[in-house]
């Protein structure tokens, strides 16, 4: 056996199956073993694998292991010459596997080799050559000298910039997107050290590698795509505590006393500064346009209550109560925000008419309550009406704004109206066309372009492959699907190169699958379509579902002297009701349970559980019905829970 593929699964079930068909055809001329080890994925992945790849040797954990530990189960049971560590999220070509190993037989030196990665827009991907993280590093990268000076041999050595990155060099650490090793190198300085549980097992066990006498390389004659950040994203708070940690775990291992305890101090230094800056970062990135809007909005109501004092109500002097103007006008607004949030006016893409809809819902509630006032607390009801056409004059003109600054996220066109082409052969494309009508995509376009000179009599046909550029140009195109089972992952990436200049984006459509996948950046998770599913997590579930349970609420406490006496926790229902109201609580979800692999949601009193009469329910079953209600997200699933489990409020 030449070679042993190593991946690790954790709910990535779409990219884990774009990676084995593309693994499979580069290895179609050597041999091979393949071994996926899932980490308790809850995302159909098992079934996945032994439906569409029964060739493949399955290792099904029963928790989420780690990565080194799962890694280390399947190099256990290898039996190839080389072994290769490779992520879910990443598409090899198809002479990636003959490549290096022929780089690796005709170096015998060679203990470990990494490849030329490129994300998911073609861009390279600098990660793909690492120096060895010592304290004098982390200090260049942590303090921004390394980005400063990146050609510099002294300042660039954390990615090593200062080296071609078309050429073939030894490096000291290998990534563990791919990571290819001599399995006789492994039996010589060990497998991946299990105390790190994600991130800088890759570099402890390349340093180890070249401490036992091996040299590292960095070999661009082929590439990979790794779509960054699927199953970890790098933004996240998270991730700068776990991935620093393990360096601290590193520098205690391998460094000397004093080097471990400077290199923990800057590490400490670099988690704290990262993660202050990630929390205040996202801070003001949700409060900065709600603060915006307030800001004008109030501006232009002491105008208008300038103006209209002046020369409507006090032509001959005074004016309104300064302390009643300054607390009803930022309650006012604050109604006004409330109501536009409520009805999605704060949601991606922008839709006017969500705000319009919101305003008039809290102009009216203004209204209502401003006639229950007593009379000393009233001063204009055409104040409140002038400011309500004003609230929206703001909201349109600042959306148009952000329009006009192409602001992402803020279009004033629906930004899942996409022109896309597919590129591939006719029978592809049509089957790959009505996947994309099965999701929340919507196309302003969409064209098919035929890999054959041949001309198809396709009605959406707008030529051949040769003519792509023309193409992207003539027609507006923004985004790019390449056919797998038409194109080989090689001449895929050839053209992600060719077309990185026009500003498009790609994705892959696998054959046989029912997920397109691309990637934009670092910081997404991974551009995914598939046939759409109502995620409770979506923003529009997570507002209507917390109206749901404050309404619910409100009921409950207006008919507690009825309800009370029935219920089978009397202690825990009152409880249950402000502990919703405030916030901590939800009616339904997953119960007590706490699931890393679904979407967060609070606590609940209820589960679905509880909708299923049938005695007392297992585990599994449990966890299979809260990943249905978590993918099949509808109001009316929680109010029939509710109806079911009135005796059960006390839970």
């Amino acid at each position: 056996m030449k070679l042993s593929v190593i991946i690790v699964n954790y709910n990535v079930k779409h990219f884990v199956e774009q990676c084995l068909y593309s693994v499979l055809n580069s290895s179609k001329k050597i041999s091979c073993e393949i071994f996926v080890v899932d980490n308790n994925s809850v995302d159909g992945s098992v079934q996945l694998i032994q439906e569409k790849f029964p060739q493949v040797h399955l290792i099904e954990n029963k928790k989420n292991t780690g990565f080194a530990v799962a890694n280390n189960q399947a190099i256990r049971l290898s039996k190839g010459e080389y072994t290769l560590l490779l992520n879910p999220d990443t598409v090899v070509q198809e002479d990636t596997f003959e490549k290096v190993i022929a780089f690796m037989d005709a170096h015998p030196d060679a203990g470990g080799l990494g490849v030329k990665m490129l994300d998911g827009k073609g861009n390279f991907l600098p990660e793909s050559k690492r120096g060895l993280p010592t304290p004098a590093v982390a200090f260049y990268k942590i303090f921004g000298l390394a980005a400063l000076f990146p050609y510099s041999k002294k300042f660039g050595q954390y990615h090593l910039t200062y080296l071609d990155k078309d050429k073939t060099h030894q490096i000291d650490v290998l990534s563990g997107a791919f990571m290819l090793m001599r399995k006789a190198v492994l039996d010589k300085v060990g497998v991946l050290d299990e105390d790190y549980f994600m991130y800088g097992e890759d570099i402890d066990l390349s340093y180890r590698i070249q401490l036992g006498g091996y040299k590292n390389y960095y070999f661009p004659e082929t590439r990979i795509i790794h779509y960054k950040g699927e199953s970890t994203k790098k933004s996240s708070v998270n991730y700068v505590f776990v991935f620093y940690r393990a360096m601290i775990i590193f520098a205690q291992k391998h460094f000397t006393q004093r080097h471990a305890k400077l290199f923990s101090f800057l590490i400490h230094f670099a988690i704290y500064l990262r993660a202050g800056m990630a929390i205040c970062l996202r801070f003001m990135k949700r409060i900065s346009v709600p603060a915006l809007d307030f800001a004008s909005i109030l501006s232009g109501l002491m105008l208008i209550k300038y103006f209209y004092e002046k020369q409507v109500i006090f032509k001959d002097g005074g004016g309104y109560s300064s302390l009643l103007i300054s607390i009803a006008f930022p309650a006012y607004i604050l109604i006004w925000q409330v109501l536009v949030y409520l009805s999605g006016g704060y949601d991606k893409p922008v839709k006017l008419y969500r705000i319009i809809r919101g305003v008039f819902v809290g102009t009216g509630i203004i209204l209502i309550a401003y006639s229950l006032l007593p009379e000393a607390y009233r001063f204009s009801r055409a104040l409140i009406l002038l400011g309500a056409v004003w609230t929206i004059v703001v909201y349109t003109l600042l959306r148009l704004l952000f329009h006009t600054l192409k602001l992402k996220g803020y279009s004033l066109r629906d930004v899942n109206s996409k022109r896309i082409i597919i590129i591939g052969k006719e029978e592809e494309f049509i089957r790959v066309n009505e996947l994309i009508k099965q999701t929340s995509i919507h196309t302003g376009f969409l064209g098919f372009v035929n890999i054959d000179e041949t001309k198809s009599t396709h009605t959406a046909y707008i030529g051949n492959i040769s003519q792509v550029n023309d193409i992207i140009d003539i027609y507006s195109v923004n985004e790019v699907i390449f056919c797998a089972r038409d194109i080989s992952s090689q001449e895929i990436i050839n053209y992600m190169l060719t077309l990185v200049s026009a500003n498009v984006d790609f994705k892959i459509a696998p054959p046989e699958s029912l997920s397109i996948i691309g990637s934009n950046s670092i910081d997404t998770a991974g551009d995914l379509y598939v046939i759409d599913v109502n995620s409770v997590n979506k923003t529009k579930n997570k507002r209507n579902k917390r109206i749901v349970d404050v309404l619910i609420a409100f009921i409950l406490l207006v008919l507690s002297p009825l309800l009370f006496f029935i219920q089978k926790n009397k202690g825990g229902y009152l409880k249950n009701i402000f502990l919703v109201l405030f916030g901590a609580k939800s009616w339904v979800g997953y119960g007590n349970t706490v699931s890393a692999e679904l979407p967060k949601i609070k606590p609940s009193v209820l589960s679905p559980a509880d909708a299923v009469k049938k005695g007392e329910l297992n585990t599994e079953t449990r966890k299979r019905l809260n990943l249905i209600y978590s993918k099949n997200y509808r109001i009316e699933n929680d109010l029939s829970i509710i109806l079911k489990n009135i005796r059960h409020f006390g839970n």
